[in-house]
């Protein structure tokens, strides 16, 4: 059998039975859901990282490097601003909320703000819109397992949905804190490894600069090449200040401190790391110019140009990004389910009990309903895309103007959420995603929202005076 899947297939084992050992210690849905409010700054930096730096940040970031080149630094730079936004200005302030007010979920800030009706449709979209961002997770863990052994696509994400279920259903954030954080050093220590190692196949930065201009001059334009670029930052940046699963797990934090110092530190290293997954994309398609798709960058240059043991740790980093952000997605899922529909409008007196075992049961229905999903879906950042153009137009405004404009209410969350979905999908269904008048759909959809929310507030300010 293959060395590198055995190891590969043993790291896995090991992740889940240590979700299973620390879940012991779940005793009920605050330990579930914000880990009982006891997280410090470095396993909050640790959570919170690993949940950024997934499929799309790995697999995906070299793809675009592959296509792209250097301008596919803004899918993840793009995430480290967001991310440097949150730590100094919404995390700490939201979590200021959570604490008042017990919330463990951000259905619970947004009925507390603006109603159960909000809280609902919310909770809803959020399912179908999260599922797209798993299904991404789950085609990066078939890549590598194809990488590997040549599995057909559909197996591999059987078999990634299996593992990355396995260990999350067990304990919640909980789990997911001190799971997230041996995942992190096998990530960063197999992809930081690589970098170098296979630089010096093509010459160092010299040899790279050549073979990529050979591609095309634009493939070292920082700014913009192909779809790659800045155009990123609208749909990206806001996605990663308002996310509910980075939201929920700053709940976990034991200070506002906490929460500036890790979610910081998560910050600084994306805006590095970006450069990581980008350049062996670059270094991949030097040597690999003929893949038949583009997601197989990664993983080709890491069985194929890697020494054997070097080639193993790579793998099971990118097997780390990808189950540790799944676990920030199916977090998102299985609380938004129990918490936010469950207990709130099928079945109010629920025990603690029960809501926790809607909650793993949830997570296990999430993941299955994933699989189903990445086997007919396309590219990873196709899938992923999806979710994070929803995720910024539906919830960025309401969010953002619940914490500031205390007057705001129902009609001008639903306005904002109606109104940015609406264009939104105007917008990509008219012109095919190319955008109008130089603003991409998902900008178009934000400042819809924008408007939306702000003719209603003020049509109310005036029937108010």
């Amino acid at each position: 059998m293959n060395v590198s899947l055995v190891l590969l297939l043993v790291y896995s084992a090991g992740l889940v039975g240590l979700g299973l050992w620390i879940g012991r210690r779940v005793r009920g849905t605050s330990d579930f859901f914000v880990a009982g409010r006891r997280l410090g700054p470095g396993l909050l930096f640790s959570t919170m990282l690993a949940a950024n730096i997934g499929a799309g940040s790995t697999v995906g970031a070299a793809s675009l490097g592959y296509r792209d080149g250097l301008s596919g630094w803004w899918w993840v730079g793009s995430a480290g601003i967001g991310s440097v936004l949150l730590a100094v200005w919404i995390g700490p302030r939201i979590w200021g909320e959570a604490k008042t007010w017990d919330l463990r979920t951000v259905g619970d800030y947004l009925e507390l703000r603006y109603g159960p009706g909000v809280r609902a449709g919310i909770a809803a979209m959020l399912w179908l819109g999260t599922l797209a961002i798993l299904a991404g997770q789950l085609i990066a863990g078939a890549s590598i397992l194809t990488a590997i052994v040549g599995l057909p696509m559909w197996a591999g994400c059987v078999i990634s949905g299996v593992v990355m279920t396995g260990y999350f259903a067990a304990g919640g954030l909980l789990t997911s804190a001190y799971v997230n954080l041996v995942q992190l050093v096998v990530l960063l220590a197999g992809l930081l490894l690589a970098l170098p190692m296979v630089m010096g196949g093509v010459g160092g930065w010299a040899g790279l600069r050549a073979a990529s201009l050979a591609v095309s001059p634009d493939q070292l334009d920082f700014w913009h090449h192909g779809a790659s670029g800045v155009v990123y930052l609208a749909m990206l940046g806001p996605a990663f200040i308002i996310s509910p699963g980075l939201l929920q797990k700053i709940y976990g934090a034991r200070d506002a401190r906490a929460v500036r110092v890790g979610v910081g530190a998560n910050a600084a290293v994306l805006l590095v790391f970006a450069f990581v997954p980008v350049l062996l994309g670059m270094v991949a398609r030097a040597l690999h110019p003929d893949l038949p798709t583009i997601d197989l960058a990664l993983p080709t240059l890491l069985v194929r140009d890697l020494p054997a043991a070097a080639g193993a740790l790579g793998l099971a980093a990118l097997f780390s990004a990808e189950v540790s952000t799944a676990d920030a997605i199916l977090f998102m899922l299985s609380t938004s389910l129990s918490q936010d529909l469950y207990r709130r409008f099928v079945r109010p007196e629920a025990s603690d009990a029960q809501v926790l075992r809607v909650a793993r049961g949830a997570a296990i229905a999430g993941g299955t309903l994933g699989v189903l999903l990445a086997i007919v879906s396309g590219t990873i950042i196709g899938t992923l895309s999806i979710f994070y153009t929803l995720l910024s137009v539906s919830l960025f405004v309401p969010i953002l103007a619940g914490l500031y404009v205390r007057r705001a209410g129902t009609p001008e969350a639903v306005a904002a959420i109606g109104v940015g979905v609406g264009a939104l999908v105007a917008i990509q269904l008219g012109t095919g995603g190319s955008g109008v008048a130089g603003l991409t759909p998902a900008l178009v959809g934000l400042l819809a929202s924008a408007a939306g929310f702000a003719v209603v507030f003020a049509a109310r300010a005036r029937r108010r005076t």
